[in-house]
C-alpha cells in the first residue's frame, strides 16, 4: 500500500468500487503513474461497463485478432504482440481483471484448444518427408529431448535457483519448441532442402511429446509430495512414469486409428453434406481429444496430433477444406490464448525477470540447443550448414505457455510461493526466443546459403514452348526460375533446355509440398484457361501473398462474350499488364518476335523526366510492337509488369520485353518494308541480344499446366 500522504488519486466511494475498477485503482496505487487524466478517464469507462465473463471473452477475440493483424502489417512476429497486448489488458491497464481469468474452466479451454492446433499441425506433414530425414526428426525427438530436458533442469537449479522438483519440470516444458512459431518463421525464411521439413516435423511432433513428458513429471511431483505416500520413495516414481508413459502412448495410438478410420468412413461415404463436413471433423477431434484423457490423463494431445497425421496421409478423402477450416480456426485460437495467458500475469510478476534469467535464455539459445541439434544429428549425412541452421530455431510457443500456466496452477498446494516464478520465467524465454529466432533466423540462413534474401524467383505455373522462353531470359539474367506443368512433354523440354522444371497438376492437394521453392517470391500463372489459372491462384494464395500472384488477361473472345471471364476478387494481378493474354503473347513468338533487355536511350536518360511511363512507350510504339514484362531495377530487383498505370521505367532501370520483328529501338533496326511500328524516334536501345526460341515441335502441344 502507498502511504496516505503519497496517495495520487482520491479514494472511491464505497458505490464506486465495481470489480471492474477496482484492479486499476490498485494498480494505480502500485505504479504512481503521473498521466492521471487518462487514468482517471479509464476507470470511469471501466465503471460503466459491468465486469462478465461475456466482456472478457469478447475483449480477448477483438485483441487476439487486432493484435495478429497489427503484426501482418508490421512484419513483427505476432507472438510478441499478442504477449504485450495481454500483459497491458491484464495487469497494468486492468480491460481483463486477472482474477476473473482463473478456475478449471479456463484451463480445460487452453487444453482443447491446444489440442485442436496440434491436429491441425499434424494435418501438415507427409509420411513421404520422411525418407530422407526421418532418422533425424525421430532423433531430434527423442535424444534431443532428453539433452534438452536435462540440461534445461540444470541451468534451473544452478542459475535460476530453483527447487530440484521445478528445476526438472521447467526443463520439461522448455522441450517443446511448437509450429505456431516455427512454421510462419521457415515461410517466412524459405530455406533450401530438407532443413525447412526437419524443422516442421520437428516442431510439430515435438509438441505432445515434451508435453507428455512435462505431465509425467508433474505426476511424479504430486505423487512424491503426497502425505498419504510419503514413503513411496523414488522406486516408485520411477515405476509410475514408465507405466504413465506406455498407457500415454497406447490410449493416443488407439483413439487416433479409431477417431480416424471413423472420420474417412463418415466422409468418404458422404453421410454428412458439405457444409457439415467441417463441424463434424471439429466434432471427431473433440471427442477424440477428451475420450483419450478420460481414459489417460493428458494423452489427448497426442492423440489429436496422430489423428491429424493419419487423416493428411489417408488416400480415400481430401482434407484440404478442413485444412483451411482448421488454419482460420488457428488464427482465433492462438490469438485468444496468448492474450488470456499474459493477462493472467500479476505485476509482481516483473520481479522474477532479472539477470539470472537472460543468462539463463542465453545458454537455452547458445549452448543447449545447438549441443542437441548436433548430438542428435551425428553420424547423419546433414551438411554442417544444415545443423547450423536447426541449431538456431527453437522459439518457445503455445503449448509452453499453456502447460507452464496450467501447471503452475495445479502446483500450488504443493510448492507455495516457489511457484509463482516458473511462470514469469517461461514467458521471458518465449519472448526471448522468439524475438532472438525471428530476427536473426533470416539473415543465418542466407549467411549459410540457405536462403535468398527477398526471393525474386519466379514459378511458371505451365511450361509451353513460349513461356520456357521468357523464363530462360530470366534465368539467364540471375534469377531463380522454376516451372510446373502436368504435360510432360513440356517438363521433359524445359529440363532439357536447363531449366528447373516439375511434373504436377497445379490443382493436386500436396503440389506445394512436392515443388521446391527456395529462392521463389512470385507465381506466374501463364495457362490458357482462365477459370483454371484463377483456381490455382486460390490455390497457392496459402503461400504467396496476394501481391505476388500474377495471372494473365482472359482470351479475347470468352472476355467479349461476357463468358468464362472470373471475377477480379477471385483472379491474381495482371501478367504484363491488363490487356496481354496468353494467346497474343504465344503468337507474337511465333512470328518472330524475339525478347531484349531494353535501356532507356542515351539521349532520352539525359532529359529532367524521372521516369516514363506505360503511356510514354504507348506513345513512341505501335501496340504491341514492345510489350514490357519485367523491370530490373537499380538494386537487382525484378519486378514484374502489371498494372500499366503502376509502370515507372527510371532511367537506371533496364526493361526485359518482347520487341516486334518490326519494331525499330536505338541501337538496332527492326524495321521491315511492310510494317513500320515506331511513331517516334524510339525512347529505348538494346542493351544486349538474346538467342533465339529454340525450335519445338511440340508448340502446339495441349496447354494446360
Amino acid at each position: 500500500m502507498v502511504p496516505p500522504g503519497r496517495r495520487l488519486f482520491r479514494p472511491l466511494a464505497p458505490d464506486d468500487r465495481g470489480a471492474g475498477v477496482q484492479p486499476v485503482n490498485e494498480l494505480c496505487w502500485t505504479l504512481r503513474f503521473r498521466t492521471l487524466r487518462a487514468r482517471v478517464f479509464l476507470a470511469d469507462a471501466l465503471q460503466a461497463v459491468p465486469e462478465s465473463i461475456l466482456l472478457n471473452i469478447t475483449v480477448v477475440v477483438m485483441l487476439g485478432i487486432g493484435a495478429q493483424w497489427a503484426a501482418w502489417r508490421f512484419r513483427l512476429p505476432s507472438i510478441l504482440l499478442l504477449l504485450l497486448v495481454g500483459f497491458l489488458a491484464g495487469p497494468v491497464l486492468g480491460v481483463l481483471d486477472p482474477q476473473s481469468l482463473r478456475g478449471d474452466w479456463l484451463f480445460a479451454f487452453v487444453s482443447l484448444s491446444i489440442g485442436i492446433i496440434l491436429f491441425e499441425g499434424g494435418l501438415s506433414l507427409r509420411l513421404s518427408e520422411l525418407r530422407e530425414v526421418g532418422s533425424t526428426v525421430f532423433n531430434l525427438i527423442t535424444i534431443g529431448v532428453l539433452l534438452t530436458w536435462g540440461l534445461g533442469a540444470a541451468g534451473a537449479y544452478y542459475i535460476l535457483e530453483f527447487d530440484v522438483g521445478l528445476s526438472v519440470l521447467i526443463g520439461a516444458i522448455l522441450t517443446v519448441t511448437g509450429p505456431t512459431v516455427i512454421v510462419p518463421l521457415l515461410r517466412h525464411v524459405r530455406p533450401k532442402g530438407r532443413v525447412g521439413t526437419i524443422a516442421k516435423w520437428e516442431g510439430i511432433t515435438i509438441d505432445p511429446v515434451g508435453a507428455i513428458l512435462a505431465v509425467l513429471v508433474l505426476e511424479t511431483l504430486i505423487l512424491m509430495n503426497d502425505p498419504a505416500r510419503a514413503g513411496a520413495g523414488t522406486s516408485a516414481a520411477a515405476e509410475h512414469v514408465a507405466i504413465g508413459l506406455g498407457l500415454e502412448i497406447f490410449v493416443a495410438l488407439g483413439i487416433s486409428v479409431v477417431a480416424t478410420m471413423l472420420l474417412v468412413v463418415i466422409l468418404r461415404r458422404r453421410m454428412v453434406p458439405d457444409f457439415l463436413r467441417n463441424p463434424v471433423t471439429l466434432m471427431v477431434v473433440v471427442v477424440a481429444f477428451v475420450v483419450a484423457n478420460v481414459l489417460q490423463h493428458e494423452s489427448g494431445l497426442l492423440a489429436t496430433t496422430l489423428m491429424g497425421i493419419a487423416l493428411a496421409n489417408q488416400p480415400y478423402v481430401s482434407v484440404q477444406r478442413i485444412i483451411e477450416f482448421k488454419e482460420n480456426l488457428q488464427v482465433l485460437l492462438i490469438g485468444s490464448l496468448f492474450v488470456l495467458l499474459s493477462a493472467r500475469l500479476e505485476m509482481s510478476a516483473l520481479e522474477y525477470i532479472d539477470l539470472r534469467v537472460l543468462i539463463f535464455l542465453g545458454i537455452l539459445v547458445v549452448i543447449v540447443r545447438p549441443l542437441a541439434v548436433f548430438v542428435s544429428s551425428f553420424g547423419s549425412n546433414l551438411e554442417w550448414e544444415e545443423k547450423a541452421f536447426l541449431s538456431w530455431l527453437a522459439p518457445r510457443g503455445i503449448v509452453a505457455a499453456a502447460v507452464a500456466s496450467l501447471f503452475a496452477y495445479q502446483l500450488r498446494p504443493v510448492y507455495p510461493g516457489a511457484v509463482d516464478g516458473m511462470v514469469p520465467v517461461i514467458f521471458a524465454v518465449i519472448v526471448g526466443t522468439v524475438a532472438i529466432y525471428g530476427l536473426t533466423l533470416a539473415p543465418l540462413a542466407r549467411w549459410l546459403d540457405l536462403a535468398e534474401p527477398n526471393p525474386n524467383g519466379l514459378l511458371f505455373v505451365g511450361a509451353a514452348p513460349w513461356v520456357r522462353t521468357v523464363a530462360r531470359h530470366v534465368q539467364e539474367l540471375g534469377y531463380s526460375v522454376a516451372l510446373l506443368d502436368n504435360n510432360p512433354v513440356h517438363v521433359r523440354s524445359a529440363r532439357e533446355e536447363g531449366l528447373t522444371a516439375h511434373q504436377g497438376n497445379a490443382l493436386s492437394e500436396n503440389i506445394v509440398d512436392e515443388i521446391t521453392l527456395s529462392g521463389i517470391g512470385h507465381l506466374l500463372i501463364t495457362i490458357p484457361n482462365d477459370e483454371v489459372a484463377s483456381l490455382t491462384a486460390l490455390h497457392f494464395s496459402e503461400v504467396f501473398e496476394s501481391t505476388d500472384i500474377y495471372q494473365l488477361a482472359a482470351q479475347p473472345d470468352s472476355r467479349h462474350g461476357g463468358e468464362g471471364v472470373m471475377p477480379g476478387h477471385l483472379r491474381g494481378r495482371p501478367l504484363f499488364g491488363e490487356d496481354t493474354s496468353y494467346q497474343l503473347l504465344k503468337a507474337c513468338l511465333n512470328r518472330g518476335d524475339t525478347i531484349e533487355v531494353l535501356t532507356l536511350s542515351d539521349e532520352t536518360s539525359d532529359e529532367t523526366q524521372e521516369y516514363y511511363s506505360h503511356e510514354d512507350l504507348s506513345n513512341e510504339y505501335e501496340d504491341e510492337s514492345v510489350i514490357p514484362l519485367f523491370i530490373l531495377r537499380e538494386n537487382d530487383t525484378l519486378e514484374i509488369v502489371s498494372e500499366t498505370n503502376q509502370f515507372r521505367l527510371r532511367p537506371q532501370d533496364r526493361l526485359l520485353a518482347l520487341v516486334g520483328a518490326g519494331t525499330e529501338t536505338r541501337g538496332r533496326d527492326h524495321k521491315t518494308p511492310e510494317v513500320e511500328q515506331t511513331k517516334g524516334d524510339g525512347i529505348l536501345e538494346i542493351e544486349e541480344s538474346s538467342p533465339e526460341p529454340p525450335d519445338d515441335e511440340t508448340a502446339d502441344a495441349t496447354e494446360t499446366g
